[in-house]
């Protein structure tokens, strides 16, 4: 009698546990979550763009102290952020938690590498934002200075506690991998939901870029 062949594919870690077809729960909870962020970062705009409204002058005033190359350079870096938080995913969806090979082969690398890189970069653009605050406060422009401080600090700083949220969160599914004997889908899906959020606050950024430096 012949043996039967079995087979040895390696399984993703996105599929381990059974068949997951059916959208995960942590994953819709997330989103409608994100929803509602997006609420209440839409009243934020609203007010920005009521208060700008009533005060052309202040703004006309205040816009022009804004350095718009270096926002726009480090709003380069957090939009680059987005794509190794995806290559990240793509890992994590074959099951690669690691690097294969050497860390100059890019293209050998697991979710925990994109995920450092993508933390390296989100906390260059927070570490930007305080330079740039530093810079504004000097020139004069603070929180109760001014309708345009008040709006300008209200809007990237909610913005920036995101972001932070952001990086506490990579170093939660980082350190998770490195305590895990192995790799999970329940940590894939982490993973993924943790991307969710991260694309989502790119998103909001570019808005509030081209709300603050390029409709002054």
């Amino acid at each position: 009698m012949a043996p039967v062949a079995t087979s040895t594919a390696v399984i993703p870690a996105s599929r381990l546990h059974g068949h997951h077809d059916r959208p995960s729960m942590v994953s819709v909870g997330t989103i409608v979550w994100l929803a509602s962020e997006l609420m209440f970062f839409a009243a934020l705009f609203a007010a920005y763009f009521t208060i700008r409204s009533v005060s052309p002058e202040l703004w006309a005033q205040d816009t022009a102290l804004l350095n718009v190359p270096f926002a726009t350079g480090n709003t380069i870096i957090l939009v680059l952020s987005s794509v190794t938080c995806q290559l990240g995913v793509f890992a994590a969806e074959r099951g690669q938690v690691g690097r294969t090979g050497s860390v100059l082969n890019v293209g050998g690398w697991g979710l925990r590498e994109w995920f450092i890189l993508t933390y390296v970069m989100g906390a260059v653009f927070i570490g930007g934002q305080a330079l740039e605050y530093a810079e504004l406060v000097h020139e004069g422009v603070t929180l109760a200075s001014s309708a345009y401080g008040s709006m300008f600090y209200l809007t990237t700083g909610f913005h920036g506690l995101h972001v932070t949220g952001g990086l506490i969160a990579f170093l939660y599914v980082l350190g998770r991998t490195y305590l895990a004997r192995k790799f999970t889908h329940e940590q894939a899906v982490t993973a993924i939901v943790v991307s969710y959020y991260w694309h989502f606050v790119d998103v909001v950024w570019i808005g509030l870029f081209a709300t603050i430096y390029l409709l002054k």
